[in-house]
């Protein structure tokens, strides 16, 4: 028997229905938010899997085109691959919830989120996110929830949470976060709603406003929490019991007592493949001298090792004061920047920072290379794509090369809106920008690197880009009230940390931004002094970028493409394509140029050869001139009647020429002057409010004789 649970989230209605679909899930909620409806699920295998050090969590969200009355394109007419934002979303409810299972939980896990109606107004990722909550919640898995997600907007300096699409069209900050609830609270309160992830971007905006935007969103989860501890109450199951693996408590002294020395040697090398390699060595030694004859304790013994690792970092940063690579917490690694470095690329940069390069290539096209995004809301015409590339030579592996995977996307997709606020209107720039980040050395923050290398790419390729734009990722170990916030960290850091948070902007302000918090107790004072020493960090990488480059280049790169861009009077563009294209595919054909004709009346032309594109702008200003009062044609006669001759002096546009007008002595027969297919000069003497045009052949000639 299905029930159904309803409250109000920041202003709207949202109910969740629980029992009435997909009854053979560990949980499912059916959750309606406005005409947004999406169903979850959460089914977790009864026996774990066995020999993994990771949870084997798959979260996937997946649109119906169907939810927004669409049939799918393409010859199956059926969904395919996620689109890119799906994929987003599937790693938002992810990193959100990944950190909530009990550590060395290993029984195979699926959050199946699908939007089954989609109103445009009430956003499907909230809907999803609530709904693997609940789903997680009202089950036996073991999951430390409830957790719930808000969109936080800026109009016109004012707050709104959870904006419609329209609202955040307005808005100068879109942040999506994830909260969780956490007793008892402090202040007095019952509980308290902790931040668990967030990411977003803004038009440069400042520290203050994102910390007020937290605050903002988390508050509007309160309700939420409490909403789903009723649900909780009503329907909930008994959690199941959880067999974790134990290690002895005289296996876990041996093995630290063995390792201890070694690993905190290995710690000591500063570069990475150094480290990493005497860090292993040391392992392997201490699994063959305590996995046992048979090999069967090995998995608690690199459990061990692990706990190990993890506690020889912490203490190195948190009571010896000391780094990996020797480096005070807030110090950015060495950072060198190479521009203009590939000969055929429209632009190009080579960005180090540490231990850490990205190769940025970008290519200029025109509005026929804009990339088409077709989504349950609507479709996009994106003019700026950013793909970020991950090779395994990046990080010292050999294996198979494979298309993008999530973590790619969502790599590309934060570099991306972190350049997107920069970039000048398409109406004064009218190309279409692709930056390829292609990274050829990893240790920490690739994706803040491909911020600095394409901002870099931008530079040297000529595009009139506002600012420059820089990212660094930070770090934070906290033991009790000891806090330590690290800047530009390391990929060993952030695998011993409590908090990855990467900040991308300008000196003016921040544009993009992403956090995954693995602990509770990370308040807003701690945001703060983190936001803070992320904007000194920010800083001092945008002076070392713009010693390299500090404008953008005055050209364009040879081998780009030149787009020209005119206005015609949109009542004339059937005069440039002409009667099934005749006219345009003439004009393309001649000159070899692209050309592009808006329904505003905006024609692009594009080509490298700059004569092309001239010739093709005079035929385009030929077919559309409009004619002017006082001004002189050379015409051709297209009709002789008794009272004169219609001469057509621009392509698809006449006039009449009077028998009065034809010369200046008397003219008995029009045809004693002029006779079809004559080209004649003739000069406009009125245009009446009708548009109809008369002509005058005698003061023509009257001007040509006077001039001479």
């Amino acid at each position: 028997m299905s029930e159904l649970f309803t409250t109000s989230f920041a202003g709207r209605d949202i109910s969740v229905k629980i029992g009435y679909m997909a009854d053979q899930a560990d949980g499912a909620a059916l959750v309606c938010y406005g005409d947004t409806v999406a169903l979850v699920t959460a089914v977790c295998m009864k026996t774990r899997r066995e020999g993994v050090d990771f949870i084997p969590l798959t979260v996937d969200y997946q649109e119906m085109t169907a939810a927004a009355g669409k049939i799918p394109g393409g010859f199956f007419k059926r969904e395919g691959r996620p689109n890119e934002r799906e994929i987003i979303t599937s790693r938002v409810i992810d990193r959100s919830t990944r950190p909530l299972f009990p550590k060395g939980f290993a029984n195979e896990t699926q959050i199946v989120a699908t939007i089954l109606s989609y109103d445009n107004e009430c956003a499907s990722d909230v809907a999803a996110m609530l709904g693997a909550s609940v789903a997680l919640s009202i089950s036996d898995i073991p999951f430390k929830g409830p957790v719930a997600g808000a969109r936080v907007g800026r109009i016109d300096g004012r707050l709104v949470v959870n904006p419609t699409a329209a609202e955040l069209e307005l808005s100068d900050l879109d942040i999506y976060l994830v909260g969780r609830k956490v007793s008892p609270g402090t202040g007095g309160k019952d509980f308290d709603v902790n931040l668990v992830m967030m990411e977003g971007g803004a038009k440069e905006v400042g520290e203050d406003v994102i910390v007020g935007a937290i605050n903002a969103g988390l508050e509007a989860l309160r309700p939420v929490m409490e909403f789903q501890d009723r649900i909780c109450r009503a329907v909930g199951k008994e959690k199941r019991k959880v067999e974790l693996t134990q290690v002895p408590d005289d296996l876990r002294t041996q093995v630290r007592d063995a390792s201890f020395d070694g690993l905190k040697a290995a710690y000591a090398q500063a570069r990475k493949q150094e480290r990493h390699a005497a860090i292993n060595d040391a392992r392997a030694k201490i699994v063959d001298a305590y996995a046992g004859p048979d090999g069967k304790q090995a998995p608690l013994v690199k459990k061990v090792l692990d706990d190990v690792e993890r506690s020889i970092l912490r203490d190195m940063i948190i009571k010896e004061g000391k780094r990996i690579d020797g480096r005070p917490s807030n110090a950015i690694r060495p950072i060198t920047c190479e521009v203009g470095l590939l000969p055929r690329t429209h632009g190009s940069a080579l960005f180090t920072r540490g231990e850490t390069q990205s190769l940025a290539m970008l290519t200029l096209g025109t509005s026929s290379d804009e990339q088409r995004l077709d989504y349950i809301g609507g479709e996009e015409m994106r003019s700026f794509m950013l793909h970020y590339n991950f090779p395994p030579y990046s990080v010292g592996e050999a294996r198979m090369l494979r298309g993008p995977g999530r973590r790619e996307v969502g790599h590309g997709v934060l570099a991306r809106r972190a350049l997107l606020p920069i970039l000048p209107p398409q109406v004064e720039f009218p190309y279409t920008i692709r930056i390829v980040s292609e990274i050829l050395s990893s240790n920490g923050s690739s994706s803040m690197a491909t911020v600095c290398g394409g901002s870099l790419s931008l530079m040297d390729a000529g595009v009139p880009v506002r600012d420059m734009v820089a990212g660094i990722a930070m770090g934070l170990l906290k033991e009790s009230d000891k806090v330590v916030i690290l800047s530009d960290i390391l990929g060993d850091e952030d695998h011993a940390g409590d908090m990855d948070f990467k900040v991308c902007g300008t000196k003016k302000g921040i544009t993009s931004l992403q956090m995954d918090i693995k602990i509770d107790g990370i308040n807003e004072d701690i945001l703060t002094k983190a936001l803070a020493q992320a904007r000194e960090g920010r800083h001092f990488i945008i002076d070392k970028l713009q010693e390299t480059i500090r404008e953008p280049r005055e050209n364009l790169s040879v081998y780009a493409p030149r787009i020209t861009t005119i206005m015609i009077n949109p009542a004339r563009i059937r005069d440039v394509i002409g009667t099934g294209g005749k006219n345009i595919r003439q004009i393309i054909a001649e000159t070899g140029v692209e050309i592009n004709v808006e329904d505003n009346g905006t024609v692009t032309i594009a080509s490298s050869d700059a004569d092309a594109s001239a010739r093709a702008i005079a035929m385009v200003k030929a077919l559309t001139e409009e004619a002017e009062i006082g001004k002189i044609y050379m015409g051709t006669v297209r009709k002789v009647v008794d009272f004169g001759a219609f001469v057509e002096i621009l392509p698809g546009t006449d006039g009449l020429v009077h028998i009065s007008q034809l010369d200046n002595k008397r003219v008995n027969k029009v045809t004693d002057v002029v006779n079809e297919g004559d080209r004649i000069p003739v000069k406009v003497i009125e245009i009446d409010k009708s548009g109809k045009i008369k002509l005058s052949r005698k003061e023509a000639l009257d001007d040509s004789k006077s001039n001479k």
